[in-house]
This record gives C-alpha cells, structure tokens and sequence, in this order.
C-alpha cells in the first residue's frame, strides 16, 4: 500500500481527484462515500470515500495479459481521514499488482500514472 498525506480535507480532496481525472480524461466509475453507507446503516465511521477510476485503453490490455488483474482494476483510491493526523490517500501500489498477476513491464507501466496522479493530488 502507498500512502499520502493530503494538506486537504477528504472532502476537498476527493473533489480535487475527480477534477484532476476529468482534466485527463480518466473514466470515473463510482464515488463510494463509505461513511455514509455506514451512517445508513446506523453505524459510524470516519470520513471514508473511495474513488474507482481508470483508463479503459490501457486497463484492458492489463486484463488481456492477465484476466485475473480485473480483480485490482479498475484502480481504486482510498481518501479518509484519521483523527488528529489529517487526511490521507492511499492506493495499492503499481508493483504490487503487477508482480500478484505476473505483469510485464509495460503492463505495469501502464498502472503507474496513478503514483504521478496522486502526487500531484497532495501537492499543495
């Protein structure tokens, strides 16, 4: 797992990925506020959201060389907060997929914007 620290809050975090992805023309497919579900259910928990977004193009070439890597993709990232440290972001790291289903290097490669993406997510 990689994990970074946000100068934001979840809140304003999530909204500044969902722009950045837009900006790059990345699909969102799902904004799961998971402290509301848990909220729903009369249970809390604190500020939880995860994004799952990807690039179609080059996530279904991944998915060709290896079928069992849709397990991990779309990419996921993880923006919560832990009380008194602020707020987090946190993502299964690019070699790691790749090395759980046996990618080549440009498979991976192609995995990888998401470190450049969420660096430029905590910048200040």
């Amino acid at each position: 797992m990689v994990s970074k620290v946000s100068p934001r809050t979840v809140g304003d975090t999530v909204a500044r990925l969902l722009d950045l992805l837009e900006s790059k023309s990345i699909k969102v497919f799902a904004v799961i506020d998971q402290r509301a579900e848990a909220r729903a259910v009369g249970l809390e928990l604190r500020e939880t959201t995860l994004v799952i977004f990807g690039n179609p193009a080059a996530g279904t070439g991944v998915m060709e060389a290896s079928p069992l890597a849709a397990l991990d993709l779309p990419l996921k990232v993880l923006v919560w907060a832990e009380s008194g440290q602020g707020t987090f972001v946190s993502y299964t790291a690019p070699a790691t997929i790749a090395a759980r289903y046996g990618l080549s290097p440009d498979s991976e490669a192609a995995l990888d914007a998401v470190n450049g993406l969420t660096d430029a997510l905590v910048a200040t």
